[in-house]
């Protein structure tokens, strides 16, 4: 047995590798093991085809947690935001388009164009989106209370977040408070009229979830999309210069510089548990390795029933974590094109391809999508965010050509009829490129090579069980002290010594680096040793 180490982490995605790099900086003894032969996780930046560079899985970022940029010297080590504007293109079915702008200003006259209402509208409800997603924010920051426990802590959390509520004002506060369980399609029916406008805000309540716009809760998921996005800022887009590797990059150079050792292509078999307690990790090559503890970024699944086994835990924990619910949608497209999209009634180049393209028509047509997945089909006519990051970093692609990758939904995970083989990832492929190509004609024979990912595929390649990005889904009973499971929220796992840093732990998915952040907290304040 080799070790001991302070600390091992399990997974090198950008949770893990925040996690590491805290425990590092604060001077513990700290190895990472990741399975595939480069770093990054769902975060990672690939050479799909030689020359081109695709952000294979996420391919933009959520709202960085400040303090890790700030502690771990992020730009230092090479990190570059760039916040697209305009942050979304939506075309529409009857040829004209909306644009969506940092400036809620400039949004208001692109509005005007389509809707007087709606742009009256528009300024009112980003700032109520705005109010709402800072009190998120405000959770996001803080350790899930245990709401069966009687550490002072909880209910310090609870108070903290009644606060954060009392502080938007009593109006405000009960306006919040009464949208957070809603259908975002009701949300968006209150305040607007027109119909492109509603489908490209829905798309971010649906984005990653097995729900349409009209199921309840989704605008809790709206709003997560929305957090640290700034005022007046809906449908934020922001990418990394280079691809969102180079955060992974930076996450792993600032690890390194706290003394973190981070080996690739080191799958962890399982990990070691005695008298109830984790003391290492077994690789499959058959080398033990010891620790003071071990943290898993891997989802609830797969730490808890590939890594550890059920025979080690309680039958209810086993329950609770067998009823979690994953149901992954989406799936990635991935195109080098040999000349722009052309959209019917926009010029092949400016501006609206900054940020990202949405093609979410109508409420309808979401709903509409959503229906062939219930059945379990992939969606004839897909909701398909695209990006084009070679428009304004020309770095990621040969010169004269551009990268598009696009993730498409609804793509079951589970296909009532057939599996995920090739032909069915082939005919995955069509549906995506013939819907966009409904509103960019020139698309198909732009294409010069195409790599079509399925949820089969971001599981086996990702480790992302059933391919959900989010570790497990965002619905509002498996959201911050529901996550992963009641009486598990607070990074801590019923194993002593084994905790979980992921996006399956509060508060949730999305290349943040929230949970990673958190879960390094807990560990330090149950102590070094």
């Amino acid at each position: 047995m080799t070790g001991p180490y302070d600390a091992i982490v399990i997974g090198a995605g950008h949770n893990g590798l925040v996690t590491a790099a805290y425990l590092g900086r604060a001077g513990l003894k700290v190895l990472v093991l990741e399975r595939r032969e480069v770093i990054g996780g769902a975060a990672v930046t690939e050479q799909v085809f030689p020359g081109f560079k695709f952000d294979t899985a996420a391919h933009r970022i959520g709202a960085l947690h400040p303090a890790v940029v700030r502690d771990l010297d992020l730009k230092r080590h090479g990190l570059e935001v760039v916040h697209a504007d305009p942050t979304v293109f939506a075309p529409a079915s009857d040829g004209r388009h909306l644009l969506l702008w940092r400036d809620p200003k400039r949004t208001v006259e692109a509005l005007r164009e389509m809707s007087p209402a709606d742009a009256e509208a528009w300024i009112p409800f980003s700032e109520l989106i705005g109010k709402a997603a800072a009190v998120l924010r405000a959770a996001w920051s803080a350790t899930p209370p245990e709401v069966t426990g009687n550490d002072p802590r909880d209910l310090w959390s609870v108070v903290k977040l009644g606060v954060g509520l009392r502080r938007l004002g009593k109006r405000d506060m009960v306006e919040v408070m009464r949208i957070l369980p809603m259908a975002v399609s009701e949300l968006l029916g209150d305040w607007f009229e027109s119909d492109v406008l509603k489908g490209t805000l829905a798309a971010a309540g649906i984005a990653g979830m097995f729900q349409g716009p009209m199921a309840a809760g989704t605008v809790y998921a709206f709003l997560h999309h929305h957090v640290g996005a700034g005022g007046g800022v809906l449908r934020p887009t922001a990418r990394v210069r280079g691809g969102v590797g180079e955060l992974t990059r930076a996450l792993a150079v600032a690890a390194r510089g706290h003394g973190v050792d981070i080996r690739t292509s080191q799958p962890v078999e399982r990990v070691i548990v005695k008298d109830g307690r984790a003391t290492g990790v077994v690789l499959s090559s058959g080398e033990e390795v010891a620790a003071a503890r071990v943290v898993s970024n891997a989802d609830p699944r797969r730490t808890f029933f590939d890594l550890v086994g059920p025979t080690e835990l309680d039958p209810e924990f086993v329950r609770k974590v067998t009823n979690i619910r994953f149901k992954g949608v989406c799936a990635k497209v991935h195109l080098v094109l040999g000349e722009l999209p052309r959209f019917s009634g926009v010029p092949e180049a400016g501006p609206h391809l900054n940020g990202v393209i949405s093609i979410s028509p109508s409420l309808e047509y979401l709903e509409r999508a959503y229906d062939d997945a219930k059945y379990g089909a992939a969606s004839r006519r897909p909701y398909l965010e695209v990006s084009i990051p070679s428009v304004t970093d020309p770095d990621v692609a040969e010169s004269g050509k551009h990268v598009m990758s696009i993730v498409a939904q609804y793509a079951p995970y589970r296909l009532k009829e057939g599996e995920w083989d090739a032909a069915a990832r082939e005919r995955l492929g069509d549906a995506v490129v013939g819907t966009l190509s409904e509103y960019a004609p020139n698309l198909e024979s732009a294409i010069l090579h195409r790599h079509v990912l399925t949820p089969l595929d971001l599981e086996e390649t990702y480790g992302l069980s059933e391919g959900n990005i989010y570790h497990g889904e965002h619905t509002l009973d498996q959201l911050f002290f529901m996550r992963p499971v009641p009486g598990s929220a607070r990074y801590r796992t019923p194993i002593e010594g084994l905790y979980l840093c992921g996006a399956g732990t509060h508060p949730g998915g999305g290349v943040t680096g929230f949970p990673g952040y958190n879960a390094a907290r807990e560990i330090l304040r149950d102590g070094k040793g």
